[in-house]
């Protein structure tokens, strides 16, 4: 099961044809914040640097991305990410979303193989990085549990 025809429109709607594909889905470094964060960390100084973006258009992009999760399990961190600043995109937030597209450019036709002979189980697993959410715990929403 795969989206080739999907992967190379999807690539040719946004006009990244001619682009060099990128060996990464996301960078990890880079902290995507929303503009509410940034107006209380630095009153109006990061705001300039990294303005607005149209919203429709990034809510479509992220949507198309969230389609190709299904056979591509491995952009689904970078997809869900990203789908956190829907309401109020960034420049930021459109230029990792295109690196996404970008990645998915190395192999278009990639897809998951889908076998009727044999009992397939799927693993997955989780890692809760709660030291990397700077946003929430600014909110003080991303404290774990401890049991007493």
């Amino acid at each position: 099961m795969h989206r080739r025809k999907y992967t190379l429109g999807l690539i040719a709607e946004v006009g990244l044809t001619a682009a060099k594909p990128s060996t990464t889905p996301i960078d990890i470094n880079t902290k995507l914040t929303t503009k509410q964060y940034d107006e209380h960390i630095s009153k109006d100084e990061r705001s300039v640097e990294d303005p607005a973006v149209d919203q429709t258009a990034y809510q479509r992009l992220i949507g198309k991305l969230l389609y190709l999760t299904v056979t591509r399990p491995y952009i689904t961190y970078g997809v869900q990410t990203l789908s956190q600043f829907l309401q109020q995109p960034k420049k930021s937030h459109m230029e990792a979303a295109l690196r996404i597209v970008k990645h998915v450019k190395n192999n278009p036709g990639q897809g998951i193989l889908l076998s009727s002979q044999y009992n397939t189980t799927i693993t997955t697993y989780c890692d809760a990085d709660w030291a990397a959410c700077a946003l929430m715990r600014l909110l003080k929403l991303c404290v774990p549990c401890i049991p007493k």
